[in-house]
């Protein structure tokens, strides 16, 4: 069996939401945004992989982890990137990391404030797609009117490790892989947030935004977002990626203006869960080349 890993890094409130983080070392600053139904424990092991590179702050996003529900009761991509930004506001300019959701409120960040995203990191990010995989047809099926409600209210009696056991094997490539620990850690946050009266809310309420992404038009879409970029980019994309096609992949390499794709061929639709020693070799390779000067990166 793997070594035991490690703990999750210890957490604070910051305005209004929680954020995990390294010990303070570096002097660079990095922010990790999690996915849907995700947490800033989604980051503690590439965290860990880089914290001799920079100084790591995971967010749990308003109504996700130990965050609270949101006053505004927004739980919109917009809404979700209001709350990066104040994060951001906080570390100052920083390496923006961003998963699957995640991911495009990053996207969004790193278009509307490039003063405090001075590179930008996408492990499969759900960027809009309108031939979505059946991972996708899920989530936006959670988010009809009433249905995705009932469906968040029935979801609460199947047991927890049974739900959990379905959400790694839909994003992992290999759910063999999931050490026991991060699989108890799992069922026991998923245990402790249904007893929360707004985790099925901001569930529901958070697949509602990012599928109105998918059908949004004008200069807020976000594929035009991520045109306007200016940040060095780098995109990862699992070749096991069961949410995420790779024509979006291919699609988001063309779109931003200074990018590099990397395929991994082993790693699902979570790589730095999976693989976070070599999701860490890719980053310190983005971040070195960002000290430099945002050279062009070469492709």
């Amino acid at each position: 069996m793997a070594a035991e890993p490690i703990p999750h890094w210890p957490g604070r409130v910051l305005g209004e939401v929680h954020v995990r983080s390294t010990p303070e070392g570096p002097a660079e600053q990095a922010v990790f945004v999690h996915g849907l139904a995700g947490s800033a424990t989604n980051w503690t092991d590439l965290m860990d992989e880089l914290k001799d590179t920079v100084t790591g702050h995971a967010i749990d996003l308003p109504g996700a982890g130990f965050s609270p529900a949101p006053a505004d009761g927004d739980y919109t991509v917009a809404g979700h990137a209001r709350a990066v930004i104040g994060l951001l506001e906080h570390t100052g300019p920083a390496h923006l990391f961003g998963n699957s959701l995640g991911g495009a409120i990053s996207v969004r960040v790193a278009a509307t404030r490039p003063d405090l995203v001075r590179s930008l990191m996408l492990v499969s990010p759900a960027l809009p797609d309108l031939l979505p995989r059946y991972g996708p047809v899920r989530v936006a099926a959670a988010a009809v009117p009433m249905l995705g409600d009932w469906v968040a209210s029935r979801l609460r009696w199947v047991p927890a490790e049974q739900r959990v056991n379905a959400s790694l094997s839909m994003v992992w490539a290999n759910v063999n892989g999931v050490h026991p620990v991060r699989l108890r850690d799992a069922i026991e946050e998923l245990r402790r947030r249904d007893d929360l009266p707004y985790a099925g809310e901001a569930m529901v309420a958070s697949a509602r935004g990012i599928v109105a992404e998918y059908f949004r038009r004008g200069e807020d879409n976000l594929w035009r977002q991520a045109a306007k970029v200016q940040a060095p980019t780098l995109i990862v994309h699992g070749r096991h990626d069961r949410l995420v096609r790779p024509a979006m992949a291919a699609k988001a390499l063309r779109t931003f203006r200074n990018a590099r794709l990397v395929l991994l061929p082993t790693a699902g639709h979570v790589a730095q869960m999976e693989i976070p020693q070599v999701v860490a070799v890719e980053a310190r390779r983005l971040i070195g080349e960002t000290r430099l000067g945002n050279a062009p990166l070469p492709r």
